[in-house]
């Protein structure tokens, strides 16, 4: 393992309205980690309205990140990102606030980082034991990480999972749309990106609170649902627009044959409705791969962006490293 002592790990934790359960997950946190000179904690406060920023400096938090508004989760994540890297991080870890991550696996989940092994690196709960996941949520967690697993080629065993370690390159190339959570699209932006991504397996403690991201199962189920389907047509939208236009048009020639062969029979008299819904869900077909095709350029177009950002963040990286020089 790699023992540079220059290496700096920040530990960030996204909150809004946490003062009861962060002082119990900072009194988990480490303040020495293998491989790493200086471990430093961070909140971000996602517009609490309570006393969270209070008690996190109370308990010797070394970074506070104000949001002004409650902005979501996905963009508290992203606005830890970008501090962490100002103030210096080579690995940022994120951990929640209610203390649903064993702190003491934090080493585990950091080793593939320092080994060269890995670029982002998940914690894979125990889904299968976790006694308040409901079968339904388990296997939703389950459903959720094949089609991440799918879209982003990385075999990644828990993608919901917030508990991960991420490198300096990687998180300066990240970037977050969704205002739900940021679980999901870092891990498929890794992927696709030709980072590397691995699992670890990492415990959990007992449940603090329920969990804010979800207001009831059909809450889950709806935006569960919801986000996979916007995962598809974000990061896969000419296979997902062709695949509903082979759909759409096949069912339109279907109709078109059946019509032909009635006429065939001599029965194509009472079947005009079935020549006009056939016209409609063809052309509906060809509307649709046309969207396809536009979907994919702009999506091409996105990454060509999001390069041109990464590249602007390492010109001005270097630009402050040499304006530190003595």
């Amino acid at each position: 393992m790699d023992e540079r002592p220059r290496r700096k790990l920040i530990i960030q934790i996204p909150c809004f309205n946490e003062e009861a359960a962060l002082p119990v997950t900072l009194a988990e946190l480490p303040r020495a980690v293998p491989g790493f000179a200086q471990v430093e904690w961070m909140v971000i406060d996602d517009g609490s309205s309570d006393r969270t920023v209070e008690v996190a400096r109370a308990h010797g938090v070394d970074h506070i990140v104000r949001l002004r508004s409650h902005q979501g989760l996905a963009r508290g994540f992203m606005a830890g990102l970008e501090a962490a890297l100002e103030a210096g991080a080579d690995v940022i870890v994120n951990t929640d606030a209610d203390n649903q991550y064993a702190a003491g696996d934090i080493p585990a989940l950091v080793a593939p980082i320092l080994e060269g092994q890995a670029d982002m690196v998940i914690g894979a709960r125990p889904i299968g034991n976790i006694a308040h996941f409901s079968p339904l949520k388990k296997l939703l967690q389950r459903l959720g990480s094949a089609v991440i697993r799918f879209v982003s080629k990385t075999e990644v065993h828990d993608a919901p999972s917030g508990f991960r370690a991420i490198s300096r390159e990687t998180a300066m190339r990240l970037n977050v749309f969704s205002e739900y959570t940021y679980t999901l699209e870092t891990i498929i932006q890794a992927g696709q990106k030709g980072m590397a991504v691995v699992s670890v397996p990492v415990r959990v403690n007992r449940e603090l609170r329920p969990s804010r991201l979800m207001k009831g199962m059909s809450a889950y189920v709806r935006r569960s649902l919801v986000t996979m389907l916007r995962i598809f047509v974000t990061y896969r939208p000419f296979r997902f627009f062709m695949a509903v236009a082979l759909a759409v048009f096949s069912g339109g020639l279907l109709l078109g044959f059946r019509y032909l062969y009635f006429v065939a029979i001599g029965e194509g008299t009472g079947h005009v409705q079935s020549v006009i819904l056939a016209a409609l869900l063809m052309g509906g077909g060809v509307v649709f791969g046309i969207v396809g095709i536009l979907a994919d350029l702009i999506s091409v177009n996105r990454k060509l962006l999001e390069q041109i950002k990464w590249k602007l963040a390492k010109v001005e990286e270097r630009i402050r490293r040499l304006e530190e020089r003595p």
